[in-house]
């Protein structure tokens, strides 16, 4: 596993970390509490180091079990959640990122960032680079549509976030397609599926490591063989 500093502090943690809102919440019913637990454990053997939860999944559910899990394991994890060593801001624009990092250092960032969104290249990303503030993206796979495992027929939980999300709205997701058919064909290229490939993750590694500092991707999944992320 790659480890990154995210921005000028000095915090290192891993290239690829694990969003856990899934497990409790959001995509559909909440996991099995056990299989959760081995998967996050799962990950620290694997590596990871930076694990995604906060007090509104749930609300208070999902840290309660990002904890039980890494309890035993707890020196080996950064956990980004409300209490904290650094000071990150999520969703933020550009104008509240510098007001807030005149008074605090700000860490680091966290906002959607994927082949599916880039709208924030525009403004934040270069504020970002500017200042010197690292960058955590989430739902990288597009909150599922890039990994191929998502067609213009996929229908969602009714406790499923992505009911409520225009993107997923059925005319939209089959105009969404045609993006999917583009990664699609990249892998093909490169001798993979898209399901197994690991193209639009390796895109925003790439596309990061040379425009701001420590970009890093945080994948959602409640599967231990983490190929079927739902981020």
């Amino acid at each position: 596993m790659q480890m990154r500093k995210l921005g000028n502090t000095g915090l290192e943690v891993s290239a690829i970390g694990l969003g856990c809102i899934g497990m409790t919440s959001a995509y559909g019913p909440p996991g099995n509490r056990q299989d959760m637990i081995a998967l996050l454990r799962a990950a620290v053997e694997r590596s990871v180091t930076f694990f995604d939860t906060a007090e509104a999944y749930g609300p208070f559910a999902n840290e309660e079990l990002v904890g039980e899990a890494l309890a035993p394991v707890r020196d080996r994890g950064v956990i980004a959640a409300g209490k904290v060593g650094h000071f990150g801001l999520s969703e933020a624009g550009a104008g509240s990122i510098r007001r807030a990092h005149a008074v605090q250092p700000v860490a680091a960032v966290q906002s959607e960032y994927s082949l599916w969104w880039r709208g924030l290249e525009h403004e934040i990303l270069p504020t970002l680079e500017e200042l010197g503030i690292g960058f955590v993206c989430f739902s990288p796979l597009g909150a599922g549509v890039l990994t191929g495992t998502i067609d213009q027929n996929t229908t969602f939980d009714s406790t499923d976030l992505r009911t409520a999300v225009p993107r997923f709205a059925p005319e939209a997701l089959k105009a969404n397609m045609a993006l999917v058919d583009l990664v699609r064909r990249v892998a093909t290229r490169k001798g993979a599926t898209l399901h197994r490939s690991r193209s639009p993750g390796c895109w925003r590694n790439a596309r990061g490591s040379c425009r701001f500092p420590a970009p890093r991707n945080c994948i959602g999944s409640t599967k231990t063989s983490a190929r079927s992320p739902s981020s």
